[in-house]
């Protein structure tokens, strides 16, 4: 039976460290889900819809992958997929420490589905979407750290949200 993994995030927004970390993971499994998590506690600043346009956008060139949403634990998700592997990113030590514990939650919960970390390439470890939101919302370019649906959305929720040009000393 071929392995199926998930890999899941909230992509708030999808970003080019998602994509490297995607195109790895989509060499190893036969069958690769990425499933987009609504997660309203986090507040995201896109809405599901446009998070899931972000992602079938920046991978429209893989035909082997799925893409989907979810509201639910992700083991359970998971399981309901009849996957076997939950796939994350593991920038630095910080990310680790938080992905282990989430790993060992999940293994309690779901014994049998397994958590494996890919790091990405080393260009991408600084990229996280709390940072991209922050540089774009401020008025940075964030054009080369996303793809280009995220961009002009950011671009978009930055010239709504952006405070009047006063600046603070």
């Amino acid at each position: 039976m071929p392995v199926t993994a998930v890999y899941p995030g909230t992509f708030d927004p999808f970003t080019n460290g998602h994509s490297d970390l995607l195109r790895r993971a989509i060499r190893l499994f036969p069958r690769l889900i990425l499933a987009v998590a609504a997660n309203p506690q986090k507040s995201p600043l896109f809405t599901l819809e446009e998070r899931l346009a972000i992602v079938r956008q920046a991978t429209a060139d893989l035909p082997n992958l799925e893409i989907d949403s979810f509201d639910m634990l992700t083991v359970d998700y998971v399981r309901s997929k009849g996957a076997q592997v939950i796939v994350r990113g593991v920038r630095a030590v910080s990310d680790y420490e938080f992905e282990f514990a989430m790993a060992l939650m999940n293994r309690k919960i779901r014994e049998d589905i397994e958590t494996v970390f890919l790091m990405p390439n080393q260009s991408y470890t600084y990229l996280s979407s709390r940072l991209v939101k922050e540089v774009a919302l401020l008025g940075g370019n964030v054009d080369d750290l996303v793809p280009p649906l995220a961009a002009r959305l950011l671009k978009e929720r930055a010239t709504h949200t952006r405070p009047s040009g006063r600046r603070h000393t």
